[in-house]
């Protein structure tokens, strides 16, 4: 018997108008398979047409002739799920008075990949009770439902029943997928135990065993476990090569990244995506970003994906400046960014202290709907922070629906590195009543809060509880921030016996005292400070500048001239402070006394102008802070020409709007004398001024600043 060819309205029509007498006149003598043979040429033209209303037919005229046989049931159910509707599949399903083991794993199946696992693994269990015995198709698709819902316990007792039907041993896909759930239930041991029982291992369940490994950060295991494969003489495919590139650039192992870039041509898989995508990944991590460059460059048609893995990479490897301009491009493409590829513009911005091309971005990630993303969030939280704008680092951060600990730590660090320290601790104690647990950075973050506000014995406090925390494990950076916390408040002994707790205390924490007894001429401290820099690091710079400067305090000239002359025989060479400043959307530098830029004649009468100004308030210059042997004039001229005092000259001259805020950066800290100068310059010119110097931000304001002289 065979179907008229015709258009679907007229098919339908056909249908309904012919149907019943045709099956009546023909099915009462119809042999079984010349109706299977009609039902299946009927099924046929409904999967041509798409069309679930055909299937309905189809199966109400089976349903009137009496003819429900298990092949063609399955075939009404497969074209139902073919035309888009699972509810209706399930609907034939549950009529079905007999059900096939295919039947159950196309239902099952259908459902996993629309992200219905939940119902997937239902009807797995009402199968089981139905007495149908699972097969290795089945096994291969509940265990990812069961990953995919974390529900580990469900997902063992699956793999006892694979066991007790000899499946887990025996058959490679089962295993595979066995190991694809332990590994992202996180359970190394037992993905590993479950691949070794596997007899015939293929390049699926070992490139599930790798990707588990580097997911876990345990990349020298799936290095060891992609070597094994290859010794096995299994060949991998782009998979493969995919995930243990990124594992390669996780350790930065750039011999076994090259040698496993040789096998990837001579597999012929260089072209794949995936291949050179985690190629470029692998070059940006082991710090060849040129190299990954190259690879970007032969890509006809990057997607997001790409694109992204370049700007992380770029932003990685300090080239923050062509990060944007990679970002800018990608847009101009049309190229959809997701929350990662936002978050590293955003991470370029905040280095750059970029806060107008981060609005920009902001802006973008507002029409992406991502604001409300924890990932962009918190690249916000931190963007605004380092930019020295808490209040709309808070306001981002109070409108994420849900908050977890890394944008709470970037919340705490933004109060922490702008000065707000009882803004940071009242976050902080917030913490346990939002249900999060504070981590290592947290830690790290409130105590950089209570040393750049000065709350000593609030840092003493919390440094104290978690010294000896079970869960916590304090670091030398938490130690030298309590070093630094303890010393800069005139606590120098306490400080020194701290820096003796940890165990091979090393050249950041000796330095890091070292800086305490500067500022508090503190001599004797500071030599056995050197000292013990220069056994671990003979060629340190910066710790014979540090006890220079001590010695220059207090007045130690012969002293200072001997540690000159020794730098100048190590050839050492002192950075020279610089400032700059931002003035419509151009950067401008400046040195101490510099005299090269264009409009140096105007910057300099404006600062002359200004220090008569903020005289007749009261400034006197502090020519402690002047470090050479000269006379007491000259040491107050060379104050006036430091180089925060020109950005911020300039930065008046260009811009008499008192609404704007002034922003300027340095590269090292800022002089005590230029501290107490600008507090005086915000009441004379009544603009707020934003510092931002090698440890922290300032927020000069009405004559105040955010540090409270804890500078």
């Amino acid at each position: 018997m065979t179907v008229p060819r015709r258009s679907q309205l007229n098919h339908l029509k056909y249908l309904t108008s012919t149907a019943q007498s045709c099956f009546d006149a023909s099915f009462k003598n119809t042999r079984l398979t010349e109706a299977s043979q009609f039902y299946s040429s009927l099924i046929q033209q409904c999967l041509h047409t798409r069309s679930l209303l055909d299937v309905g037919i189809v199966q109400t005229h089976m349903i009137k002739s009496g003819y429900i046989h298990l092949h063609i049931g399955n075939k009404l159910i497969d074209a139902s799920l073919k035309c888009g509707s699972i509810s209706y599949a399930r609907k034939l399903f549950d009529e079905l008075p007999n059900r096939h083991i295919v039947m159950w794993n196309s239902m099952i199946s259908s459902y996993i990949s629309h992200k219905k696992s939940k119902e997937g693994i239902g009807l797995y269990e009402r199968m089981v009770l139905d007495g149908v015995y699972p097969d290795e198709y089945t096994f291969s698709c509940v265990f990812k439902a069961f990953s995919n819902l974390g529900l580990i316990n469900e997902g063992r007792r699956a793999h006892g029943l694979s066991v007790v039907l000899g499946l887990e041993v025996s058959n490679v896909f089962v295993g595979s997928a066995l190991v694809d759930m332990y590994a992202k239930f996180g359970r190394m041991k037992d993905a590993r135990l479950v691949s070794n029982r596997v007899v015939d291992k293929d390049v699926v369940l070992f490139t599930a065993l790798i990707v588990g490994y580097s997911q876990q950060g345990d990349d020298d295991e799936a290095l060891e476990v992609f070597g094994n494969m290859i010794n096995q003489g299994i060949k991998a495919n782009e998979y493969t090569f995919a995930s243990i590139l990124i594992t390669c650039g996780n350790l930065e192992d750039l011999t076994n990244g090259k040698l496993v870039h040789g096998l990837v041509i001579k597999s012929g898989y260089e072209p794949a995506v995936a291949s050179q995508t985690s190629l470029l990944t692998m070059y940006a991590r082991c710090g060849l970003i040129d190299d990954s460059l190259r690879i970007f460059k032969r890509f006809p048609n990057p997607n997001h994906v790409t694109w992204t893995s370049l700007i992380v990479g770029l932003v990685r490897n300090g080239r923050e400046e062509l990060a944007l301009t990679k970002f800018r491009k990608m847009i101009h493409k049309s190229i959809v960014p997701n929350s990662f590829t936002l978050s590293s513009a955003l991470q370029a911005c905040s280095s750059l202290a970029m806060i107008d091309e981060g609005k920009q971005i902001h802006a973008t990630v507002t029409k992406f709907g991502l604001d409300r993303d924890l990932y962009a969030g918190a690249a916000l939280v931190n963007l605004y922070g380092k930019c020295g704008s808490t209040e709309m680092a808070r306001f981002v951060f109070d409108a994420l629906i849900d908050i977890d600990v890394v944008s709470m730590n970037s919340m705490i660090y933004s109060y922490a590195q702008n000065g707000f320290g009882h803004e940071a601790l009242q976050l902080f104690n917030s913490m346990k009543e939002l249900g999060l647990e504070p981590n290592e950075v947290t830690i790290l973050s409130v105590l950089l809060a209570c040393n750049n506000s000065g709350l000593v014995h609030e840092g003493c406090q919390i440094f104290a509880t978690f010294m000896n925390n079970q869960t916590i494990e304090l670091t030398r950076d938490h130690y030298a921030c309590m070093v630094d916390l303890l010393g800069r408040s005139g606590r120098l002994e306490e400080a020194e016996a701290l820096v003796k707790q940890v165990r091979n205390p090393d050249v950041v924490l000796w330095r890091t005292l070292l800086s305490a007894c500067k500022l508090h001429g503190e001599v004797e401290m500071a030599e056995r400070a050197v000292n013990k820099v220069l056994e671990l690091a003979p060629g340190d710079e910066g710790s014979h500048i540090l006890l220079t400067n001590v010695y220059a305090s207090t007045g130690n000239w012969s002293q200072v001239i001997g540690i000159k002359s020794t730098m100048r025989d190590l050839k050492f060479k002192k950075n020279p402070a610089m400032s700059w400043v931002g003035v419509d959307r151009e950067v401008h530098t400046f040195m101490a006394g510099d005299l090269s830029h264009p409009r140096s004649r105007e910057i300099n009468e404006t600062l002359e102008k200004l220090i008569e100004k903020v005289k007749l308030l009261g400034y006197v210059p502090d020519t402690r802070f002047v470090l050479q042997g000269m006379d007491e004039e000259l040491k107050k001229r060379s104050l006036y020409y430091h180089s925060e005092k020109l950005a911020i000259s300039f930065a008046l001259l260009m811009s008499s709007n008192k609404n704007t805020i002034i922003r300027i950066f340095k590269n090292l800290r800022v002089c005590g004398d230029c501290h107490s100068w600008i507090k005086f310059v915000t009441k004379v010119s009544g603009r707020e001024i934003i510092a931002r110097d090698a440890k922290r931000f300032h927020h000069f304001k009405d004559g105040l600043c955010s540090c409270g002289d804890y500078w």
